[in-house]
C-alpha cells in the first residue's frame, strides 16, 4: 500500500478536504461510476439509479460501520435553488443529503420530486370537499 492510500485509510476526515477521484461499481445497478461528469470534487452516489453507500456519518468522514445501501427517497431544494437528494440507509435508517450531480438521471430526479404529489397522505376527495366549502374564494 503506498503512502497516499495509507493516508486515505487512516487519516480521519481525509475526504472532507481532498478530492475523491475513486471509481466504484454501484451496489444496486452494478454499473461502473466514474468521477468525471459530476461537476463536483466528490462523487457520492450513482448517477444512474441515484443510490449511494453508507460510508460517512459526517460528510467525508468514512467512519460509518454500516456499509448499507443508501436509497434515494426524496428531493429538497437548497438555498440558491440547487437540488439535493435525500438518502436513507436500508439497514440502519440513517438519513443524509447529497447535492445532485450534473450527470444525474433527470427522469429519476423528477420522479423523486413528484413522488409526494402522486401519493398524497390524504384522500384526494378531501380536496374536492375543501374546494366546495371554500367556494369562490379558491
Amino acid at each position: 500500500m503506498n503512502r497516499e492510500n495509507k493516508r486515505k485509510k487512516y487519516m480521519k476526515g481525509y475526504y472532507r478536504n481532498h478530492t475523491c477521484n475513486d471509481s466504484f461499481t454501484c451496489k444496486v445497478c452494478d454499473r461502473l461510476v466514474v468521477p468525471d461528469g459530476a461537476a463536483s470534487n466528490h462523487r457520492n452516489h450513482c448517477p444512474y439509479c441515484l443510490s449511494s453507500q453508507h460510508l460517512d456519518n459526517e460528510p467525508g468522514g468514512r467512519e460509518a460501520d454500516c456499509g448499507g445501501v443508501m436509497e434515494a427517497i426524496g428531493i429538497w431544494v437548497r438555498k440558491g435553488g440547487e437540488w439535493a437528494i435525500i438518502h436513507r440507509c436500508r439497514i440502519c435508517g440513517h438519513l443524509s443529503s447529497n447535492r445532485s450531480a450534473a450527470d444525474d438521471n433527470s427522469l429519476k430526479l423528477m420522479s423523486l420530486a413528484m413522488k409526494p404529489l402522486g401519493n398524497p397522505p390524504f384522500p384526494l376527495e378531501r380536496m374536492e370537499r375543501l374546494l366546495e366549502i371554500m367556494g369562490e374564494d379558491a
